[in-house]
């Protein structure tokens, strides 16, 4: 049976997006409550409840089997919950809601040896597209994502970054209001990995919604306004990104100096900065990074401080364990 299913075209693309401001929205477009699944004798999904705030970056994290794709799925009807419900722009999921997502799987759907131009064409087609207007946002993606002499190759001819972008372009050609991309910069080199990160910014820009499952933690990092971690079916922590990496921070400071440490009598660690040698200094309790300064401006002249703000990969590594441990 081809796989045919991942991609949905039912709006007009212009042939120009124009810059606009992006304002972060305070309404959730996706509302998870309470969602349970259970397959034969494998819990997928325990309990899980989310938001996911309309025109924001959401990344959904956890390790192989947490039940991520579990999640997405449902979202995407594919599988329909045990128990709980999803709420789309406020409203209980329905067939109609699919008309306005976009899905790229990890296991990719295309056909290896059908022209791609052909290809694109007629899965826009089957989604109830008149051939001029698949032609016409086609021709716009191919020339946005430099890929205009691909046309009449075939995929199995591309190499995998190169069958990534036919994919993404047949899952965001019809300007969905919700983009599930599972994986989606496998395969690519740092300058593809760049223009397609630019698009989905864009795209977040022009409106979009877009749910991120990825193990790439420095892309969590850069794109995502929200996250959420999922680990053995349940959820473990959500929230912003920023609220979250402040949740963890450790008061762990860096200061860059030269002078004497023989008068400074609090712990530190000594190191050597690319510049300047550093210490590595822990707030005492109830004290302040006002206070640390002060105590060690008599003594050194300071020429960087800055705090130790854990990275998101630090702080996957870290909930994963203390969820172990429990």
């Amino acid at each position: 049976m081809h796989k045919v299913f991942s991609f949905i075209f039912v709006s007009f693309m212009p042939k120009k997006i124009p810059t606009v401001q992006y304002i972060k929205p305070e309404m959730a477009l996706i509302e998870i409550q309470n969602l349970n699944k259970l397959y034969h004798k494998h819990t997928a999904l325990t309990d899980i409840s989310l938001q996911i705030q309309e025109q924001s970056i959401f990344g959904l994290l956890g390790p192989n089997g947490a039940g991520k794709t579990s999640l997405i799925r449902i979202i995407t009807q594919i599988t329909a919950p045990d128990s709980g419900k999803v709420l789309f722009n406020g409203e209980p999921l329905q067939q109609k809601h699919i008309a306005a997502m976009g899905y790229m799987p990890e296991e990719r759907g295309l056909y290896k040896k059908m022209p791609i131009g052909e290809q694109i064409l007629y899965l826009a087609q089957l989604k109830g597209l008149s051939k001029k207007d698949a032609q016409i946002r086609a021709k716009y993606w191919f020339e946005r994502l430099e890929m205009q002499s691909w046309w009449k190759k075939k995929v199995e001819e591309l190499s995998k970054g190169m069958q990534q972008k036919v994919q993404f372009v047949a899952t965001v050609m019809h300007n969905p209001k919700l983009i599930i991309l599972d994986e989606p910069f496998t395969g690519f080199d740092p300058i593809n990995a760049g223009i397609v990160r630019d698009e989905i910014l864009e795209l977040r820009r022009q409106g979009a919604t877009i749910i991120f499952s990825t193990h790439r933690m420095e892309t969590v990092e850069e794109l995502c306004d929200d996250i959420a971690l999922i680990h053995k079916s349940k959820k473990i922590l959500d929230g912003s990104k920023r609220d979250i990496k402040l949740k963890y921070r450790t008061n762990v400071f860096t200061v860059s100096y030269e002078g004497d440490l023989a008068e400074i009598s609090r712990p530190y660690t000594a190191s050597q900065g690319e510049y300047y040698p550093q210490i590595t200094v822990q707030l005492q309790p109830n004290e302040t990074p006002n206070d640390l300064l002060l105590s060690l401006i008599p003594h050194l002249k300071i020429y960087d401080f800055k705090e130790q703000i854990p990275s998101i990969n630090d702080i996957f590594i870290t909930a994963i364990e203390t969820q172990n441990n429990v």
